[in-house]
Formats: structure tokens, C-alpha cells, sequence
């Protein structure tokens, strides 16, 4: 089963349209992205910290984040990747026994960052064998992992701002080589940046879908692969949690539940 939906995601990523992945961070919202009609969804690491009340950054345990994840695909039928950030380790071993613990909780993909805690990024060489290790641990099991390879290089500040690009797609190039099927960079928004990158790395680009990023449809005509949006919805529906807060403390009315409440009976319904 897990080997079917594992292949399932990888086609995804290079046939048919632009591949969009909303966040969950509970079975709960991975249901009602399901029911919306996508083929596949990814979890988001920082939505879930959050949902513990932790701050990101591998702050919760693996173990925590797993059980997690566990929650989710145990509940859904779809193929799931799993935002394991930097692998819960630095060594290619570390990120190996990650791969293992997340294929046993049910995920078929899995995001694995370059840079560990918003410090430098990771050494290039130990970058690549990061992810060669992820590619090796997740082939012995049977099941041919989709390795979302993250490279945070627009954010390090080691980087000069003028050899980013060029940067990202050092790594990127590296990390489809090492093995990754698809390669992920946040922190880019603008158009030509982005065409660049689609144009330079050999693989599936993903891009993180924000407000200040071109719409779903102009990503797509740039030749995008894969969009995510990170902690977004979830940090989308505890602004709506705080708003409902507030009106309750300081007007004592009810207009943001009347306005966006879900009817019991049809979560009911959803739910079964």
C-alpha cells in the first residue's frame, strides 16, 4: 500500500498539471483539504509545533512530530509527505533513522532542510550526503520515498544576496543527484527569480505559495511543479481563533462564529 502511494506522489510531480500540496497539521484540517478535492497533501512541521504549543524549529520531539504525522495518515487515505525540517539530527545517520520513522508512520514523502535551527546553512558535502542517506534508508525498506530537498540558501546570511541564486541551484542540481526527487526553495517570490530557478535546477522546483508570490496559475505557466504554503493556513486559522477571542472579550457578540463556524451535522458527516 505505502509503495503504491509512494509512486503515486512521485507521478504527480512530473505528470499532469502543477502539483498544489496544502499543509495540515491534523486529521482534522487534512480532511478538509480532502474534501476539496486534492490528490495529495503535505504536513507542515511549524503548524504542528504550534498546534502543541511549541515555537518551530525542531523544538518538539521526533517522536512527537511522528506521532503527528501518524494521526494524520492513519485517517486518510491519500498520499502524505511529512515536513521533517533538518531530520531531527545532523549526520546522514540521524537523517537516515528519520526516513525509516517516517515511512513506519505512514507518510510516502518528506521534506529535509539544509539548515538546522535558523543558523549557517548545513556544509555543502554533508548536504548531499544527507540526502543520499535519506534516498538509500527509504529504498531498503521498499518504499521509494518522494525526498522534498530543501535549500534555505535565500535566507542564509552567509550567502552574499548576489550569489544566492547561483547557490540554490549548486544545491539543488547536488541534492537531485544525491537522490531527491523534487527540490524545494522558500523564500523566493518574484517571477524572474523563480523562472531562473525552474530553468537551472534538473528537477521538480516547489515553491512556497504566499500573498506576495505570482497566483497558482502564473506559477504553473512558469513551469512550477509543486506548491506548498507552509504554516500559513494553519497560522490563517489561529488569527480566526484569536479574532473570535477578541470579539467575544471585548464586544460580547458572536459574528465570527455565525460567519465561519463549519455546522456540527456536517462535520459529523465528514468525520465518519
Amino acid at each position: 500500500m505505502s509503495a503504491a502511494k509512494a509512486e503515486v506522489l512521485r507521478q504527480l510531480h512530473v505528470e499532469g498539471p502543477m502539483l498544489v500540496l496544502p499543509n495540515a497539521w491534523d486529521a482534522g484540517s487534512a480532511r478538509i483539504f480532502v474534501e476539496a478535492g486534492f490528490p495529495a497533501l503535505a504536513t507542515t512541521s511549524a503548524g504542528i509545533a504550534f498546534s502543541l504549543g511549541y515555537p518551530d524549529g525542531e523544538r518538539i520531539s521526533r517522536d512527537d512530530m511522528l506521532a503527528a504525522v501518524a494521526r494524520i495518515t492513519r485517517r486518510i487515505a491519500i498520499p502524505i509527505t511529512a515536513d521533517m525540517e533538518a531530520g531531527y539530527g545532523q549526520t546522514a545517520d540521524a537523517v537516515a533513522e528519520t526516513v525509516r520513522r517516517v515511512i513506519d508512520a505512514g507518510a510516502v514523502g518528506m521534506n529535509l532542510e539544509d539548515r538546522m535551527e535558523e543558523k549557517h546553512l548545513i556544509h555543502f558535502s554533508l548536504s548531499v550526503e544527507r540526502v543520499r542517506a535519506a534516498r538509500r534508508a527509504a529504498d531498503a525498506t521498499g518504499v521509494r520515498l518522494v525526498l522534498n530537498a530543501r535549500t534555505d540558501a535565500f535566507e542564509a546570511p552567509e550567502i552574499p544576496r548576489d550569489k544566492r541564486v547561483a547557490e540554490v541551484v549548486r544545491r539543488g542540481n547536488a541534492f537531485r543527484e544525491a537522490g531527491a526527487d523534487s527540490v524545494f526553495v522558500p523564500f523566493v517570490g518574484d517571477r524572474d527569480t523563480i523562472e531562473q530557478l525552474v530553468q537551472q535546477i534538473r528537477a521538480p522546483v516547489n515553491i512556497l505559495g504566499t500573498p506576495n508570490a505570482p497566483t497558482l496559475k502564473e506559477l504553473a505557466a512558469l513551469g512550477v511543479r509543486r506548491v506548498t504554503f507552509g504554516s500559513a493556513p494553519m497560522r490563517a486559522t489561529l488569527g480566526l481563533v484569536r479574532r473570535m477571542a477578541r470579539e467575544w472579550k471585548e464586544k460580547g457578540t458572536y459574528g465570527t462564529l455565525e460567519a465561519y463556524g463549519i455546522p456540527f451535522a456536517e462535520l459529523q458527516k465528514l468525520f465518519a
